[in-house]
């Protein structure tokens, strides 16, 4: 069995397999190469010390700290059910967290679960981080070994059968991945090489090397670590964490290296393959094509629109709220045919100006949401919006020029909240994170007590959902709101038209009033407490009280003057 790793500054390194150790020999660019006898459980000692996991490990079966075992991809049975993949524009995204998807926690559990997201009418399940992470739960964002798979989840078969299962139900899957940063227990990766950099600091520390000597091998290793989910996990697109901490100044940058060999792998396995990225630059150079100079990215999300439905639907205004909930209908109609509130404009919460003009023909490449994993998870109580604020919420999303993403639950008004949990078995580090936790929010008011325990066990099990919910009640009649709104979405051209200047908005601030044109379809909202007149056309869907010419408070109508 041959064996490698990347280790240039070490003098000696060795292949541990079962207990045994087996010298390597120096190659070129700081390599080790060997062969050893096969066996199960592996790891690389450096200089005499103990035997750690290998960077690219593909499986890490007793977690992060534990040795590394080889897999082989090519022994998963996929079905024959051909999958020709799905392209981004036009599809609507869902995104949901393996281990609170279902009680079980696991792959398995949430492909019990695919019928009801074929049923809601979705195109994508987005996956929340699943490389391995300390202990059994946690968000995933604390993940290293960026090759493998969180082994409680189910480990790199577990994630295969989900991915074959949902390509067999029709429906396509994205996979969250954090090349920003590493969790802080079980990375190993400094003790191997210059993995990160002192050159640029970062909110986690040193960032990760782009850019200084070694900088090359760093770059690879990410690189191809995103290319086994697409290639080995037939996985359809990646989103991109964070990637304005993606710290750079090479002259071709690493999101427009990496969008270059995805789009290499796409056409050699001949189906569609994207990035997403998590961006808060309201930079269109992310998603501008390469040979405009831009880094290519397939789309970005977009908390400006957030931020502008939470201030209407809620009416919050402080923090990042503050220069939408001033005046909110204004500042949807601005998201809506501007793509960003903040495209130059000035930025309170920032206290300087920010961003610029996105292009107005490529609404899609922005991803729409009411909900997220961060605009959920990181509030105090990580609670959710109402099922009455959802239901004004929706249609907005749904028939928005970008590209619709639900957060897990939204769609039944879950009332379950999803709040910041960790399992760290470093008990010097759950200390420090619960500490940390609690002093984030006690400048805002809120006391020690109020502030869930991420290490507690009943913080995980609340924010799991419950599946009694959607059946009854408010939560199945707002279930079939979501249902009715993506099927119009399918069903009238004009409702996923990404163009931007297309799209034309009413508005009475005061009043709380929104009527939104997309060709012939008119969204009407009444966010307010009176009521309001009713847009001409043939009513193909409402929500709460419409009567005649009449839209009641807190109520929401789609008409159409098409025939």
């Amino acid at each position: 069995m041959k064996y490698q790793v990347w280790a240039p500054s070490a003098g000696r390194v060795e292949v541990e397999v079962d207990g045994l150790a087996h010298p390597l020999d120096r190659a070129e660019g700081g390599w080790w190469h060997g062969e050893a006898p096969a066996g199960q459980d592996y790891g690389f000692r450096l200089d005499g010390g103990r035997a750690l996991p290998d960077p690219r490990s593909a499986r890490q079966p007793y977690g992060p700290d534990g040795l590394s075992r080889l897999v082989d991809h090519s022994a998963f049975h996929w079905s024959d059910t051909p999958w020709q993949g799905r392209a981004l524009p036009g599809s609507v995204v869902y995104e949901l967290h393996v281990g609170t998807f279902t009680p079980a926690g696991t792959f398995a559990g949430a492909e019990q679960r695919l019928d009801h997201l074929v049923e809601l009418g979705v195109d994508f399940v987005e996956l929340l981080p699943v490389c391995p992470f300390p202990g059994r739960h946690g968000w995933g964002y604390d993940g290293v070994s960026l090759w493998a798979v969180h082994e409680p989840y189910g480990g790199p078969d577990g994630l295969k059968r989900f991915v074959d299962a949902a390509h067999r139900k029709g429906l396509g899957v994205i996979l969250d991945v954090v090349h920003n940063h590493l969790g802080p227990s079980g990375n190993y990766l400094p003790a191997f090489g210059p993995y990160f950099t002192d050159r640029h600091q970062t909110p986690w520390g040193s960032a990760v090397n782009l850019d200084a000597p070694g900088s090359d091998e760093v770059r690879a290793y990410l690189r191809e670590s995103a290319l086994t989910w697409l290639r080995d996990y037939r996985i359809d697109g990646l989103r991109l964490d964070a990637v304005h901490a993606l710290a750079d100044d090479r002259a071709v940058h690493f999101l427009e290296e990496l969008s270059t060999a995805v789009d290499t792998l796409a056409a050699s396995v001949g189906r569609p393959l994207f990035l997403i990225g998590e961006s808060d630059l309201n930079n269109p150079r992310v998603t501008d094509p390469r040979q405009a100079g831009g880094y290519g990215l397939t789309a970005q999300w977009s908390d400006d629109f957030h931020h502008a439905l939470h201030a209407a639907a809620s009416g919050e205004a402080q923090g990042y709220y503050a220069d939408f909930g001033q005046a909110p209908m204004a500042a949807l109609a601005r998201t809506l045919t501007r793509g960003w509130f903040h495209d130059g404009t000035w930025s309170s919460f920032r206290g300087r100006h920010h961003g610029r003009p996105f292009p107005h023909a490529y609404g899609h490449r922005l991803l729409g949401y009411a909900q997220t994993h961060d605009q959920v998870g990181n509030r105090a109580l990580g609670d959710r919006l109402t099922a009455a604020q959802l239901a004004l919420t929706a249609p907005l999303v749904l028939t928005s020029p970008f590209t619709p993403m639900l957060f897990m639950g939204e769609e039944w008004g879950a009332a379950t909240p999803w709040q910041y949990f960790t399992d760290h078995t470093d008990p010097d580090l759950a200390e420090a994170v619960r500490q940390g936790r609690r002093r984030e929010f006690a400048a805002y008011g809120w006391t020690a007590e109020e502030v869930p325990d991420p290490q507690a066990p009943e913080t995980v099990l609340s924010s799991t959902l419950d599946w009694t919910e959607p059946r009854s009640g408010e939560h199945a009649a707002l279930l079939a709101w979501y249902q009715q709104l993506i099927r119009l979405r399918r069903a009238h051209p004009a409702l996923t038209d990404p163009d931007l200047s297309a799209v034309r908005v009413e508005f009475d601030e005061d009043a709380g009033q929104l009527t939104v044109h997309r060709g012939e379809v008119r969204i009407a909202l009444n966010f307010g407490e009176k009521p309001a007149e009713l847009p001409p056309g043939t009513v193909l869907a409402s929500w709460g009280e419409v009567t005649g010419t009449r839209l009641g408070p807190r109520s929401c109508v789609i008409t159409s003057t098409g025939s």
